[in-house]
């Protein structure tokens, strides 16, 4: 009898097992959801991204931005890590990063290797030379001459197509203007709103804008090619964000 009971005892044990292992199974196929966002940007373009001269945390409208539709689109955390601008598509081929956010223009060729949300903010280009040069009144006027730019961007793309110029690339913005101010460049190159931003907060003592700028900049927001749900999700938040008047206020806390 107590065979019998023993061996009762191991069948229910073993059909149990093979109840959770069941269920186990079952929730294996279901995808874990991600509750962390790991963000790239390039630190070094104000207004958009940059170090708080305080905390050393990356601040700026961007990561104001990619934080506010984060949370939105159901994440718990958003993690910023600070890269060259050139590596932030790499880093999303990789998996290294989910998305990128650094003031990256929607062009074509970018559009081969990414996914691009719907535009969150219009720029445009510009060019800003020594206070003192009065030879250099537009864009025209940059032919043959040395032209300092930041590796990668649009404004390096722009600089690249005037005639006999110089191109000199840098991994940011701020070290053009740097060569500029060192008398190393005859102009720089780059977006509207940093160098607007830039003047404002001290490069107007020995750098003025020169010509109009060039509009019809767009940026958006980077997701790899394999992860277009993340770029529907991040478009959607940033759609409510549009419509309830957070983005208006983020925008207006950096720009107004």
């Amino acid at each position: 009898m107590k065979k019998v009971m023993v061996l009762l005892c191991a069948l229910m044990m073993l059909i149990g097992a093979a109840g959770c292992g069941s269920t186990s199974t079952k929730d294996a196929g279901k995808p874990a959801e991600k509750k962390e966002l790991i963000v790239g940007t390039e630190p070094s373009f104000a207004p958009f991204e940059f170090p708080d001269k305080q905390s050393g945390e990356i601040t700026g409208f961007d990561m104001d931005l990619i934080k506010a539709m984060g949370k939105r689109a159901g994440f718990e955390k958003v993690t910023v890590k600070g890269m060259g601008f050139d590596a932030l598509i790499p880093a999303l081929d990789a998996g290294n990063i989910d998305v990128a956010i650094a003031g990256m223009s929607i062009t074509d060729a970018r559009k081969q290797k990414v996914n691009f949300t719907d535009p969150y903010y219009e720029s445009g280009l510009m060019a800003i030379v020594k206070k003192e040069n009065t030879t250099i009144k537009s864009l025209d006027d940059l032919k043959g001459k040395t032209i300092a730019v930041q590796l990668g961007t649009t404004g390096a793309e722009a600089a690249g197509k005037i005639e006999g110029a110089t191109v000199k690339t840098f991994d940011t913005s701020d070290t053009a203007c740097l060569e500029l101010k060192n008398g190393g460049a005859d102009a720089v190159i780059s977006d509207l709103p940093v160098l607007q931003y830039f003047l404002k907060q001290g490069g107007s003592a020995y750098a003025k804008a020169v010509g109009e700028p060039k509009k019809g900049d767009f940026y958006g927001i980077a997701t790899a090619k394999k992860n277009k749900a993340l770029c529907d999700k991040l478009n959607k938040a940033l759609q409510d964000m549009k419509k309830d008047g957070e983005y208006q206020k983020i925008y207006d806390k950096w720009f107004k």
